[in-house]
């Protein structure tokens, strides 16, 4: 068993996420970096401590690794936000990656790397020793077990999108068809989120177009042009385009009347190009938004 520490903001929610990781035996809320000896949380908000709200997972190396709870942490957190996630301020809230072994620095530092050149400029995330851990108070752990209905930072389809990305990766396996690999996954993500319709669209680019796929819900567009449409503007652009009202998108396609809003993820072959597009419909307006553009695009990269 190992353990890593992950300052994420608000430490009920970052127990409730790393405690839903396939591979964690525990995910226990408390403080850590501070200044003092066995601090309360009273001490701890008044930001006088030094403390920052902490999660110490402990997880099994040979189910997850380092590496992949380091690329989950990042799906949480703003890394640019200064002792700020959420509405929560204060340094109680900054955001860390805390280790004990000096071996453990590397896979952290691979990931954070990544993120820093995703974003362009230094991370507010710091990455340091864990110099001293104290649990949190009984009423803190296992929070929004507690209080299902309880205060949590994070959107609460996080927590959804986690175990669907989990379980499609396991259901998915060592299938190579790509067609079958679409097919459930449409199936998988329609009956977890339930959502309007989704569906993939196969780039034929000969033809210059996007021919349907595998997908979920009522009859669908059979081919979209190059450029044409969200779908079409995605291939184009090799971007993942979110869009609050179809009705308002230059060019939009009505494949279904019923369609209010869309979300398009750019599926990228072993070769690097556009092999097609991940294509989800809600019948609500501004159904997505950046956490669903999040966690899509890492599906659409394991499909």
């Amino acid at each position: 068993m190992k353990k890593i520490y992950f300052a994420g903001g608000c430490f009920w929610g970052t127990q409730h996420y790393f405690a839903g990781v396939d591979g964690v035996q525990e995910a226990v809320c408390g403080y850590a970096n501070g200044n003092t000896d066995n601090p309360k949380y009273e001490e701890v908000y008044t930001d006088a401590t030094g403390f920052a709200e902490t999660v110490m997972v402990s997880y099994k190396p040979e189910r997850v690794s380092l590496e992949e709870l380091t690329d989950l942490f990042f799906c949480i957190i703003d890394p640019l936000s200064l002792n700020r996630q959420g509405h929560d301020e204060g340094t109680r809230y900054r955001t860390g990656i805390y280790y004990t072994e000096d071996g453990e620095r590397e896979p952290i530092q691979k990931i954070y790397a990544r993120e820093e050149r995703k974003a362009g400029v230094p991370l507010a995330v710091e990455l340091e020793p864990l110099r001293n851990f104290y649990p949190a108070e009984e009423r803190h752990q296992d929070y929004l077990d507690k209080n299902p209905e309880g205060y949590c930072h994070l959107p609460l389809k996080t927590f959804r999108y986690l175990r669907l990305y989990q379980d499609l990766r396991l259901f998915l396996g060592e299938e190579e068809d790509t067609v079958a690999r679409m097919a459930n996954a449409a199936a998988l993500i329609q009956e977890r989120m339930h959502f309007f319709w989704t569906g993939f669209y196969r780039a034929d680019e000969k033809g210059g177009t996007l021919v349907l796929g595998p997908f979920q819900g009522p009859a669908a567009c059979m081919r979209i042009g190059y450029g044409k449409g969200v779908c079409g503007t995605s291939w184009k652009e090799e971007r993942t385009l979110v869009v609050p009202d179809v009705h308002e998108f230059p060019g939009h396609i009505a494949c279904s009347s019923l369609s209010q809003s869309e979300i398009v993820v750019p599926l990228h072959g072993k070769d690097g190009k556009i092999s097609g597009v991940l294509d989800i419909d809600s019948d609500q307006k501004a159904t997505f938004d950046e956490t669903d553009a999040l966690w899509l695009e890492k599906i659409a990269a394991i499909i």
